[in-house]
């Protein structure tokens, strides 16, 4: 799974820019002052209509790009487009869109460096003339809309695109890979330590790769890894559980308080992969902590996972104070609000992690969590020929970040059950994504299968070929087919690309290339389902997860989707077997043996 946390990040800026933390001292006066019988801005949904209407009507389009979740977009609603200048303005010369981040990935992704809430306005030709980051007080508002009418030419934050040429094939060289590696080093904070400066918030794959590292012995990964996760804590909620975004101020002090379900399983197969690694109960303690906040507030009745609860209490207040209290204090205040719609991608990575977890916790309840919630999204989210849409009905879409966050989730839950019917959802995963998000010129996927408007032309995304890369690279491991081996290369010759390798922060990007040169750890199970000492070496397996592994436990009749590309011996026993370039040691009957050769078996880089 590679969720980028600095992607999500990106869209809690939120305004830190300007007056971060003397902003919700005076919202509340702010509000007070708002005239009785203002004219409300009319928000109007995202389309080709509105270039049409503001074409008739000679006006702009201001589009505000927001988090439901986020304080600092409440703020903007309730300060700044409260404002009766700010009204007015917006009704005479600017048509006016909303359009929650969460429900389109692809404006989400398009506009991911600008923060959240984003303000980009538009010609009636579609044509950028302002982008902006975060918060926007009312008065430097009112002097850009004023700015943009008196002279409507693209800006200073409006940047041509600069064209790239992309790699020809899909080997990243030696000097990129170092060049890679070495930006990578210099992203850890070595100071207030994690990876990432300005905010501090978990890194997922930045601390994935530092634990591919240290499986090899690198000292220094591994204590990254641990101050990284001891840090991390301290934005762990200590009353209900659950991880809370990220903390300003270069620190690990200040916690923004909004609780994303990307966020929470993050944390959670971290802990989890860390636990399995380092073999300390702390990190397998806070995974299950998140579980429980996830029972308690974002699971629906149905068993799917809800999008996220929000940073404030009342929106555009800040609620640091209503966060120290405990349980019956919060409670008696009220509840924060729970965004409750049930997308395919947000469920896909929560169904990836609970994967994870039970093969450390081997909790059942785990196991059933993230069952539950795949059968609710086949029978509610699929789409024909193998896709999954974003929400009960798009707006726009097909999104590639659904259908390979619900492949990665297939292919979690063989990795644990062994179960064949999930490893064939997840091969059928794959046309999908090659039919519906190639790239004309094969560098890569696309990010969804049509372009935002009439304007636009159709854009790549580098967190999301990064998790096709690690989905369809894995995918071959485990099934032999061609067309996964085939969807990894064009997606590495995107990331192979050095504009592309090259850019903040380097983890996923590291993993992605680690994982598709070399083969990952094998471990096979061969014997009846029935068999008590075949169960009993399958979840031996499991404890040992890496994160990056081929397991399977083989049974007559063999399902056609398993890669046969290793013999076996005929045993009159079940027995398990380490392999590694398709070839095996010898059988193994017992537990501890079996661990023991997982635990010597080749580390990263050799």
């Amino acid at each position: 799974m590679s969720i980028s946390p600095l992607k999500l990040l990106r869209g809690t800026v939120c305004g830190c820019a300007v007056l971060l933390w003397l902003l919700p001292v005076c919202v509340s006066s702010l509000r007070a002052q708002e005239p009785i019988g203002a004219t409300p801005i009319q928000w109007v949904a995202w389309s080709d209509d509105v270039f049409a209407q503001a074409k008739r009507e000679h006006k702009f389009v201001l589009m505000d790009l927001e988090a439901v979740w986020c304080h600092w977009c409440h703020v903007m609603d309730t300060v700044t487009y409260a404002d009766p200048e700010v009204r007015k303005m917006m009704q005479a010369r600017y048509i006016a869109v909303k359009v929650d981040q969460d429900s389109r990935p692809d404006i989400s992704n398009r506009y991911e460096d600008y923060g959240w809430p984003a303000t980009v306005v538009f010609d009636a030709d579609g044509k950028e003339i302002v982008k902006r980051q975060g918060y926007l007080p009312p008065e430097l508002m009112i002097s850009m809309l004023q700015a943009i009418v008196d002279d409507p030419t693209p800006g200073p934050s409006v940047v041509a695109e600069r064209p790239i040429t992309y790699a020809t094939g899909s080997r990243v060289s030696s000097a990129l890979l170092a060049r890679v590696r070495k930006i990578y080093a210099s992203q850890y904070d070595v100071k207030a330590g994690g990876w990432g400066f300005s905010h501090k918030f978990l890194d997922s794959d930045s601390v994935e790769y530092a634990m591919v590292l240290a499986r090899g012995g690198d000292a220094q990964a591994e204590r990254r890894v641990c101050d990284t996760l001891r840090l991390e804590q301290k934005i762990q909620d200590p009353v209900w559980g659950g991880a809370y975004q990220y903390s300003a101020g270069g620190d690990w002090d200040e916690p923004h308080f909004e609780k994303l379900i990307s966020i929470q399983a993050q944390v959670m197969r971290t802990y989890a992969l860390a636990y399995a690694q380092f073999k300390d109960g702390k990190y397998l303690a806070v995974a299950e902590r998140v579980h429980r906040y996830l029972k308690s507030f974002l699971t629906s009745p149905d068993g799917a996972f809800y999008v996220s609860q929000d940073a404030d209490l009342i929106e555009g207040q800040h609620s640091g104070e209503y966060f120290k209290l405990d349980d019956a204090g919060r409670r008696k205040l009220g509840v924060p609000r729970v965004d409750k719609h049930l997308y395919a991608r947000e469920n896909g990575w929560m169904i990836a992690a609970l994967a994870d977890l039970y093969a450390v916790s081997g909790d059942k309840e785990d196991l059933d969590d993230a069952v539950r919630s795949a059968e609710w999204v086949v029978a509610n989210r699929a789409l024909t020929g193998g896709g999954f849409r974003h929400d009960e009905s798009d707006a726009a879409g097909p999104y590639l970040g659904d259908t390979v966050a619900m492949g990665q989730a297939f292919l979690a839950l063989y990795r644990v059950t062994a179960d064949t019917r999930w490893l064939e959802r997840a091969k059928a995963t794959l046309p999908f994504i090659a039919a519906n998000f190639s790239s004309p010129n094969k560098n890569g996927y696309l990010t969804s299968k049509a372009a935002i408007d009439q304007f636009s032309h159709r854009f790549q995304e580098r967190d999301e070929n990064v998790a096709v890369a690690r989905f369809s690279g894995l995918m071959f491991q485990y099934a032999g087919d061609a067309q996964a081996q085939a969807i990894a290369d064009q997606a590495m010759r995107y990331l192979a690309t050095p504009a592309i390798a090259v850019r903040w922060l380097s983890g996923g990007e590291l993993l992605a290339i680690y994982e598709n040169t070399h083969a990952p750890l094998h471990i096979s199970i061969v014997g009846q389902k029935d068999d008590p000492d075949a169960r009993r070496l399958f979840t031996t397996a499991l404890q040992s997860i890496r994160g990056y592994e081929r397991l399977e436990w083989l049974a007559e009749p063999q399902a056609a989707s398993i890669r046969n590309d290793v013999p076996y011996p005929v045993l009159t026993k079940s027995a398990a077997f380490v392999c590694h370039d398709s070839r095996c040691g010898d059988p193994i009957f017992v537990d501890q043996t079996l661990t023991a050769l997982i635990e010597k078996a080749p580390k990263a880089g050799q």
